[in-house]
């Protein structure tokens, strides 16, 4: 434990691993029910079938390929608390025996993002779904990258403070609005997965990059699935 929270700390030195007396304690509002029922089960494998099964209910044909793995290399999972936002860590040892640190946050810590809150009706369904029952994001802990990342860090391609050198590069006018455009996944160098609320029916999506020619009209869902997975091996 010790190792593990030396590790953790050098990216955050507040946070703490929660016990299951601590969990306890924890209001029923702040923390979905079914992370206080699984947690009160002292078996770790009935506790992390517990919580892919909630994966499972609400995003198991869009996240199919994480799930499947999750299954296999998921080896634990804990609650943390760094300035009372919550996560469940989840420790995962691939394939190649390298034991990885990544991060669900709470879904019901709330939004703390203006341009997407105003947007947020008009996300595909998938999407809020995963947000609002699975986690508040998914991602690598060490870099909150490879992953879906928390609502608070939700990409605003319109933001004026962030420049799209491609654009100027491009052939052809871009296919999207930039202004009405989110991307919830990134790879943590400059591309991300991302939704246009003006064009997103069937989950349709665009993998923007500051520095690569755009890709329109891919699935989201099948991108991300993807590439979390590809974020395992890595």
């Amino acid at each position: 434990m010790e190792e593990k929270l030396t590790y953790l700390r050098k990216y955050n030195k507040n946070i703490r691993i929660l016990k299951i007396d601590e969990i306890s304690k924890i209001d029923d509002k702040v923390i979905p029910i079914e992370w206080r029922n699984l947690f009160y089960n002292d078996d770790i494998k009935v506790r992390i079938d517990l919580l892919l099964n909630l994966w499972e209910k609400n995003v198991g044909r869009e996240l199919r390929n994480t799930i499947s793995y999750l299954k296999e290399h998921l080896i634990n999972i804990e609650i943390m608390e760094v300035e009372s936002v919550y996560s469940v860590l989840y420790t995962i040892q691939n394939s190649k025996g390298h034991i990885l640190y990544y991060e669900g946050r709470n879904p019901q810590g709330g939004h703390k993002n203006l341009e997407l809150e105003e947007s947020w009706g008009e996300i595909p369904a998938t999407i809020q779904i995963f947000y609002e029952n699975v986690h508040d994001g998914f991602y690598y802990y060490a870099s909150e990258s490879m992953g879906l990342v928390p609502l608070e860090s939700v990409t605003y391609l319109g933001d004026e403070d962030l420049e799209w050198n491609i654009v100027d590069e491009l052939e052809e006018p871009i296919k999207i609005n930039l202004d009405s455009s989110f991307g919830f996944f990134t790879n943590g160098m400059g591309s991300y997965v991302a939704i246009d609320c003006t064009n997103c029916t069937e989950d349709n999506a665009t993998f923007w990059s500051a520095k690569i020619k755009p890709k329109y009209n891919i699935n989201f869902w099948s991108y991300v699935d993807e590439w979390i997975v590809i974020g395992f091996e890595t």
